[in-house]
Formats: structure tokens, C-alpha cells, sequence
């Protein structure tokens, strides 16, 4: 069912969860949480969430995807888990084979924020997407599966003064959404400052 906005500026946001073992009850996912958490800190426009927690399926994934996009009507979609080199993570190769044009600048900078903790960070697979139909656009991007790293690849690196050191992915969301004819999204500076040209700021 098509997603109704409240408000012309409303963000309709797709979040997906991909574990085996999650979606199985086997443990508690921790992905969902993570993502709900950071966008309600992180936004000041208002914004309604679209969750699924689905097993490590290409078919499922990809499915799951095309019906946050092209069913629900998602601007947005951010996907959490299967993204390393092991047999069952297929995220990356489900995310490319819904989209419609590649944005790579996503999945280089996640590598990069990411490699300022850990070695293997090489290892992530993350990539960011559009999907396009006849009348409606999305983003999709892959993120890490644990909370602390979906907060650092989004948020960026900071310093003690909280200036900002290494510039999170989440940065250019807004302006990206607005490109592709979504809604004009606002960010809590505090949490994420989004970036636009002075061309695309509203009075």
C-alpha cells in the first residue's frame, strides 16, 4: 500500500534489517533499533519509518526492496547487514540488481569513515543506489550491521570541540533526495549538518 505523507516534506523511509538468524528469533536484531534511533535524533523534518527484518535471500532482499521503492513509495531506504565477503552476504548484489544507476561516492566514504577504526573496513561491500521509476525516485544505501558503526558511517568522525573531522554519508542525503524531485529534508545540526549550495536552500 501506497505511503501517505502528513506534511509535503514528510520523509518516507524504507529500513531493513538483513540476518539469518534475526529474522529467524534466534537473537534480538539489533539493526532496526540502530536506524530508528540515529534518524530520530538525527532529523528535523518530520518522517515515517517502513521497517522489514527479512533473512540473507538475494530474492527476498531484492523483493523487499522494489516494494519499499515502487509499492510504499519510499524516498529512502537504508538497509543494514550483509554487506561482508561471506557466502551469505548478498546484500550488495541485491541492492545492485534493483537499481537503476549506481552512486558510488556512498560506499567509498562508508570505507573510508570505517577505516578509521578498523583494518577491515576493506572488507564492506556498502553500496548506494537510485532506483527509478516512471514518477518516483529513491535512494538506497547499504550500511554495517552494528548500531556504533551505523552511527560513525552516517554521522561522521568528530573532534572534542565537535568539529567535524571525517564528513558522514548522511551529509548528503537531503540534497540528493532533492535532486531525484523527494521532499526537502532537514537535519538536526547538532547530530548531522546536511550540505546543499546556496541554490538549493530554501528562504
Amino acid at each position: 500500500m501506497r505511503a501517505q505523507r502528513s506534511h509535503p516534506d514528510e520523509l518516507i523511509v524504507g529500513l531493513v534489517s538483513v540476518s539469518d538468524r534475526a529474522s529467524a528469533g534466534v537473537y534480538q536484531d539489533q539493526g532496526l533499533p540502530g536506524l530508528r534511533d540515529w534518524l530520530g535524533r538525527a532529523l528535523k523534518s518530520p518522517w515515517q519509518a517502513h521497517e522489514r527484518l527479512i533473512p540473507d535471500e538475494r530474492a527476498t532482499i531484492e523483493s523487499t526492496l522494489i516494494e519499499l521503492v515502487d509499492a510504499v513509495g519510499c524516498d529512502l531506504v537504508l538497509t543494514t547487514g550483509g554487506t561482508g565477503p561471506a557466502r551469505r552476504d548478498v546484500t550488495p548484489e541485491a541492492t545492485l540488481a534493483v537499481a537503476t544507476r549506481e552512486m558510488p561516492g556512498f560506499g567509498e566514504q562508508m570505507r573510508r569513515i570505517s577505516l578509521e577504526f578498523v583494518p577491515t573496513a576493506i572488507l564492506s561491500r556498502q553500496v548506494g543506489v537510485l532506483r527509478e521509476t516512471a514518477d518516483h525516485a529513491a535512494l538506497i544505501i547499504n550500511l554495517p550491521g552494528q548500531p556504533k558503526a551505523i552511527q560513525e558511517t552516517l554521522e561522521g568522525l568528530k573532534a572534542a570541540d565537535g568539529t567535524v573531522k571525517v564528513a558522514g554519508i548522511f551529509a548528503a542525503v537531503p540534497y540528493c533526495i532533492q535532486l531525484i524531485g523527494g521532499p526537502y529534508v532537514e537535519t538536526n545540526e547538532i547530530v548531522c549538518k546536511a550540505f546543499r549550495p546556496k541554490s538549493a536552500l530554501r528562504a
